[in-house]
């Protein structure tokens, strides 16, 4: 690849299977190794709880990682967790291709920068209504939603609190639950 060109989703599916998590922002290719034990617990508690949600509120569907959400062909991204709202799920094809109605990442010292910046301005720009940043060290959800000119955070949920979101009314998700000491 030459200076000045960007990665596409078509460069993406040429790469080689080698374990490891890439990601296209703007055309810029990020490249992860694989997620941590601790990571992919969070991932399996926040699942289990969201399925036993859905599973009598069927409202929509939720994947998670690794799964290509294609936004643009310069904008392909995995996030841990995503939600699509039934009315959406015209979404959900091979891939993901269009704007989830819900992201949530879980922080790594690897990707807490990439989360909060290009990521989410990436979420944004794209106008994904809502974005959930888990922080497994400081035990926090912080939920942004999107307002003019990007996110706003709406509430930093600690161990005490529940995470909840309109999506999905009567959902409540306990921070305690997700990452126990």
């Amino acid at each position: 690849m030459t200076i000045g060109t960007k990665y596409t989703h078509a460069d993406l599916l040429a790469m080689p299977e080698d374990g490891k998590r890439r990601e296209i922002i703007d055309g810029e290719i990020y490249v992860d190794p694989s997620r941590t034990v601790e990571h992919q617990r969070i991932v399996l508690r926040l699942a289990v709880a969201f399925g036993d949600f859905l599973a009598t509120h069927p409202l929509g569907e939720l994947r998670f990682g690794p799964l290509d959400v294609i936004f643009s062909d310069y904008d392909v991204l995995e996030p841990d967790l995503l939600f699509v709202l039934n009315e959406h799920k015209a979404i959900m094809q091979d891939w993901v291709r269009g704007t989830p109605d819900l992201v949530i990442e879980i922080l790594l010292p690897t990707t807490e920068a990439r989360d909060r910046g290009p990521k989410m301005k990436a979420y944004a720009r794209h106008c994904v209504p809502e974005y959930w940043i888990v922080d497994p060290t400081a035990q926090t959800v912080e939920v942004y939603r999107l307002a003019a000119g990007g996110f706003g955070l709406a509430k930093t949920c600690g161990r005490g609190d529940s995470v909840e979101t309109p999506l999905l009314p009567g959902f409540a998700l306990p921070v305690q639950s997700i990452s126990p000491a």
